[in-house]
């Protein structure tokens, strides 16, 4: 601080500092300080910081690299996973197509098999009808059998004596045993 006072006290008046050699002597030996530092931080630090930032840079270009050769793995990745979707979607498709054909076939095997079933069916029942007429008609024949044989005996019991029943009883007779020699 004392130098400042006396510096300001040989300022010439109306002016802010004075221009003597003093004080281009001091600006050129503060240039020359700044000058040599410079070189000489430079000297010492511009290797290091240049190292440093060099470093730097190949870190960030390989991360960068990095960051492309895995962009283009998963673009490829991607291009992969569309590629199996898509073939996926073509084996659901044949997958579903042959299922509605094996559908279609065993709608067809059943659809025939119960036709033949409903044909055995109706068959059956057809031939049952058919047994039970010829059953209704043999038994029909007996009862008319029966019933003309009870009017007849009651016919006969009625107009024909002891006698004449003895002597038709043995024509009748004697003509079933001719029936039974001829079968």
């Amino acid at each position: 601080m004392h130098n400042l006072i006396f510096l300001a006290q040989t300022v010439p008046e109306g002016r802010v500092f004075g221009l003597d050699s003093q004080t281009l002597i001091s600006i050129g030996i503060q240039l020359f300080n700044a000058i040599l530092l410079a070189v000489v931080l430079g000297y010492l630090l511009y290797k290091p910081v240049k190292e440093f930032m060099q470093n730097r840079t190949n870190r960030i270009q390989s991360q960068l690299d990095d960051a492309e050769a895995t962009m283009e793995k998963a673009n490829q990745l991607i291009a992969q996973y569309n590629a199996k979707l898509k073939d996926i979607e073509k084996e659901r498709a044949e997958i579903l197509n042959a299922a509605r054909w094996d559908a279609s076939e065993n709608s067809k095997v059943i659809i025939e098999e119960a036709k033949r079933e409903a044909e055995a069916i109706i068959k059956r029942a057809r031939e049952r009808v058919a047994a039970d007429q010829q059953r209704l008609k043999e038994e029909t024949r007996r009862h008319i059998i029966e019933l003309a044989a009870l009017i007849a005996e009651k016919y006969i019991t009625a107009n024909i004596g002891e006698q004449e029943q003895n002597q038709i009883f043995e024509e009748t007779l004697a003509q079933m045993e001719e029936i039974r020699w001829q079968n």
